[in-house]
């Protein structure tokens, strides 16, 4: 059905009962049946209230022990500790809560970012709208790789349709004029119109969803912090029950005993451990929303910071992805003619030996234009604008500039037929009636018009359009055609052929469309620069700085290909043939990669620079850094060979063909600006900007969060052996017990409360000055391993010679113990909070990261030394603690002891410092604020 014709009577059924027509809705009437119908969404599922959050606290195992404790100690008369225990439950249940609250809010959050974008025809305008926004009666307008968000009829077009997601049947079906589209299907093949049916749950979609619950899945990293929780856990309780075991047959009394080791024991499991690391993750994520990058699998997160090589296509994401026309080749010229203006704007001249010619290309701009899915448009502040593929919209930009309106052109000549774009024969046919004929295009009722790359359209040319008509070509005009070609390419222009043909009939059919694709004309060619993005260079130094390979992929042609590389750093010219794009790169040309000598290093010697998918399908060229002429299928062999190489592999995509790279690849990275929805929802990221150096950026924070994370576990994880060590050990020398109950349940809010949820917060030290992390890594590694053993040791020791030294200086005062105690745990605490700055940063100290740097850490140290010294000097909190007034004697021994662990630490980072370089050398902070 072309446009301009009335439609057909099934159809102006469907539009009259819909009340809608072939210009859409009104914004007036949208906006009016939004109303009445609702948004295009699904209902969410039932989430857990926040009450139903903090009472889901209580059955927290650890809990459960503390309400034991407190109710044991209301039994046998202890009605003080009882409350001060339920105080602390109500306290870690209300941590507890906020941690998760917060979590979830920070979830739905990001489920909330990824907003679907559908293009509709509104007021006789076509113009992109939330999805969620389309109601009954929208023209929706669909193409390949289009997600279609709404059921609807199709009024105009045939699609081949995937209907997987509903059906389980993977084979794809046509969907041609009067039939259904359903919300979730996908566009595989074609072009069309359809006007929405139904919206939200009253989709067949919808129906279905209502009778399913989703859940989140737990990240690989979650589900081993829950298990190094689970076993940690097991293993303080078995040492837990020892030391009760222990201090009854030392004498003491067993309820104290019993308050004693639960208290431990709740000190020393990890229960916080999974909610920071999720909290951590969520929080990171949005993050990195404000850097351009929406993740929406958390799995992402854990395998950015593995990422060994990042495979990037060109255009859109190391290229500004506004593509201009800068020189024409109009049929058999010798000469190129030179296009100026620069982005959308439709203003321009068209030059020849430096002079502006009158005699403009309108053949080939016509073939352009009308062999093309893109429209230019203006907004109301004046700015132009592309709606569909920036390739497309430039050769609409180059018409415009010589006056040639693409409305108008597709009223003379509609559109009735088409073979869209497809990656592996690299070119795309559509096939027009000819209702205002011309001086070139007459006596004949239909025009086919082929747009491509031009070693696939030049297979299907026998003519060429030379001196005002369409002439034999001959071997001189394929010699002039390619002399042309590699011209523009060796400029870094991406090249598109267009050529013609007239015919008498249309039927585009399938088995048929071969017919329609032989003798045509040779119009010319285009020439097509899209710049570098800003910051792509220096991002893909980093990259080689971080241990990442960065390959680019893209199906220009070769030569094209060479030269964005080569302007960009991912390869270099060799010395010794700077003609050869295939020469053994050189260690000592700065701008090529160095020699390592294994095949995950991004500097690998058997890497050769350029290599195409002729090359692939020959069996030879897998192991380069650029590839031209490659299809999405050339993708997946590319990624298996890296990975079969051991590498985790980044592979960025936006079309549909893309899907299965994508889900190939460790990460894949969906371009949010011009990436299909199935591309989209194949990927684990998605860039909102469709920058390399959004990749980057991710990269780096991917890096960061896991890094945040050990420090968190260093920081937990060295008190719990302390903490452990100081009670078991006390006991087996026959002290008495050097940290009260109610003391041990206020160094485990230390442990899981301010201090440790600052970690999380600290700022990203030279995530990106080392190789890539092992994905096989554990999360504690030997060096977190022996931060652990080796900072713990040293605060038991240490609190544990305070703890006795004051029992000596104290033997003959009525409050020994409690003196003796109050200075342990004094100490102990503090030990803590000096041990807060060492996690900051395993390799640099505090002097080179800076002190103020985390904002966060140091209000909760100040916040928790506070309330230390509301314990020791308000009364009733004494009572409650057992603690008491300590004197100035008593601050010099906790503070010049428990700085010993400050001192030592950044001591031996300093050392470090001076070992492996300079200490002048400052690490490149991150601000993650």
């Amino acid at each position: 059905m072309n446009s301009a014709d009335r439609p057909a009577p099934e159809i102006a059924s469907v539009l009259e009962r819909l009340r809608s027509g072939t210009s859409g809705l009104t914004g007036a009437e949208a906006s009016r049946r939004l109303a009445e119908h609702g948004r295009n969404e699904l209902q969410k599922t039932e989430k857990a209230t926040p009450l139903k959050i903090l009472a889901s606290q209580f059955l927290d195992f650890m809990l459960i022990l503390l309400i034991i404790a407190a109710i044991v100690s209301f039994l046998i008369g202890e009605r003080l500790d009882g409350f001060v225990i339920m105080g602390f439950v109500i306290f870690n249940a209300v941590l507890g809560f906020v941690q998760e609250y917060r979590a979830e809010r920070a979830l739905e959050a990001l489920k909330s970012m990824i907003s679907p974008q559908a293009r509709v025809m509104r007021d006789g305008v076509e113009q992109m709208v939330d999805a969620t926004e389309l109601v009954p009666g929208d023209l929706l307008l669909l193409a390949a790789g289009d997600r279609v968000q709404a059921d609807g009829v199709i009024i105009e077009g045939t699609l081949r349709m995937d209907e997987s997601v509903l059906t389980g049947e993977s084979q794809p079906v046509d969907r041609g004029t009067a039939q259904t589209v359903h919300t979730g299907t996908t566009v595989a093949h074609g072009r069309g119109t359809c006007v929405v049916t139904e919206t939200g749950m009253r989709t067949e979609f919808g129906k279905i969803a209502a009778m399913v619950q989703t859940g989140e899945r737990e990240t690989p990293l979650q589900r081993r912090m829950k298990q190094l929780a689970k076993y940690l856990g097991i293993g303080a309780l078995i040492i837990c029950i020892i030391v009760f075991i222990t201090g009854i047959t030392k004498g003491i009394v067993a309820g104290d005993m019993f308050l004693a080791a639960v208290s431990l024991a709740v000190a020393a499991v990890p229960e916080g451990l999974p909610a920071v690391v999720t909290i951590t993750l969520a929080i990171g994520v949005q993050r990195m929303v404000r850097k351009n990058v929406i993740v929406r699998k958390l799995q992402a997160v854990e395998a950015l910071g593995c990422t060994t090589v990042i495979c990037t296509d060109k255009t859109g994401t190391l290229t500004e992805n506004e593509m201009t026309v800068r020189k024409i080749s109009a049929s058999a010229g010798d000469t190129l003619i030179e296009v100026t203006g620069e982005g959308y704007t439709p203003s321009g001249k068209f030059m020849a030996g430096g002079t502006e010619i009158m005699d403009l290309p309108h053949l080939v701009l016509k073939v352009g234009v009308l062999c093309n899915d893109s429209s230019l448009v203006q907004s109301d502040d004046g700015d132009w604008a592309i709606l569909g593929d920036p390739t497309e919209g430039a050769l609409v930009v180059a018409a415009a500039k010589a006056g040639i309106d693409k409305q108008d052109i597709a009223n003379r000549y509609p559109r009735v037929a088409e073979v869209p774009f497809d990656s592996d024969r690299k070119f795309m046919t559509t096939i027009h009636e000819i209702r205002d004929s011309d001086e070139v295009w007459s006596d004949s009722a239909y025009l086919v018009c082929v747009k491509g790359a031009p070693d696939s359209i030049l297979k299907l040319c026998d003519y060429i359009y030379k001196d005002g008509m369409a002439v034999e070509m001959t071997a001189d005009d394929l010699d002039s055609i390619s002399h042309l070609h590699k011209e523009m390419t060796s400029d870094a222009l991406r090249v598109l052929a267009l050529a013609y043909r007239l015919s008498d009939e249309a039927d585009m059919a399938e088995d048929r469309k071969h017919e329609y694709e032989r003798d045509l004309v040779f119009a010319g060619m285009a020439g097509m620069i899209d710049p570098p993005r800003p910051g792509v260079r220096e991002a893909i130094a980093t990259c080689r700085e971080a241990g990442i390979t960065t390959i680019m992929i893209t199906g220009d042609h070769k030569e094209t290909a060479r030269a964005i590389a080569l302007d960009l750093g991912i390869i270099g010219i060799d010395p010794k043939d700077p003609k050869d794009p295939n020469a053994p790169n050189d260690p000592k040309d700065p701008k090529d990669p160095k020699d390592p000598k294994d095949p995950k290093d991004p500097e690998y010697p058997g890497r050769i620079q350029i290599a195409t998918g002729e090359d692939l399908d020959a069996g030879s060229g897998q192991d380069a850094y650029v590839y031209a002429r490659t299809s999405p299928a050339h993708k997946v062999q590319i990624i298996k060979t890296l990975q079969d190489q051991g590498n985790v592999v980044a592979m960025t995509g936006d079309g549909v063909n893309d899907a299965p790279a994508l889900k190939m690849a460790d990460i894949g990275i969906a371009m949010g600006v011009t990436g299909t929805d199935v591309a989209k929802e194949a990927s684990d990221m998605v860039l909102t900007d469709d920058n390399f150096v959004s990749i980057v950026h991710a990269v780096e924070e991917g890096r960061g969060i896991y890094d945040n994370i050990k420090k968190f576990l260093r920081f937990q994880l060295s008190t719990n052996v302390g903490a452990i060590l100081l009670i078991f050990v006390g006991l087996l020398a026959g002290l008495p017990l050097p940290l009260a109950p109610m003391q041990i349940l206020f160094v485990n809010l230390l442990m899981d409360g301010p201090p440790a949820l600052s970690l999380s917060m600290e700022p990203y030290h030279q995530t990106m000055n080392r190789p890539p992390r092992d994905p096989r890594e554990p999360i504690i590694t030997k060096d977190v391993l022996k931060f652990i053993s080796s900072a713990g040791m040293l605060m038991f020791v240490a609190t544990i010679l305070v703890f006795w030294h004051a029992l000596q200086v104290y033997s003959g005062s009525e409050d020994c113990v409690c003196h003796a105690r109050t200075l342990a745990f004094t100490t102990f605490v503090f030990f803590q909070l000096f041990n807060a700055f060492n996690c900051r940063s395993d390799r640099y100290p505090l002097s080179r990261i800076g002190f103020l740097s985390n904002r966060y850490l140091i209000g909760a140290v100040l916040l928790c030394a506070l309330l230390q010294l509301c314990i020791l000097y308000v009364p009733f909190l004494q009572k409650l603690f057992d603690t008491v007034t300590l004197s100035v004697y008593d601050w010099l021994i906790v503070l010049s002891v428990s700085a010993t662990i400050f001192v030592v630490v950044e001591g031996v980072k300093m050392i470090k410092g001076h070992l492996t370089g300079p200490l002048s050398d400052t690490p490149r902070v991150t601000n993650i604020y």
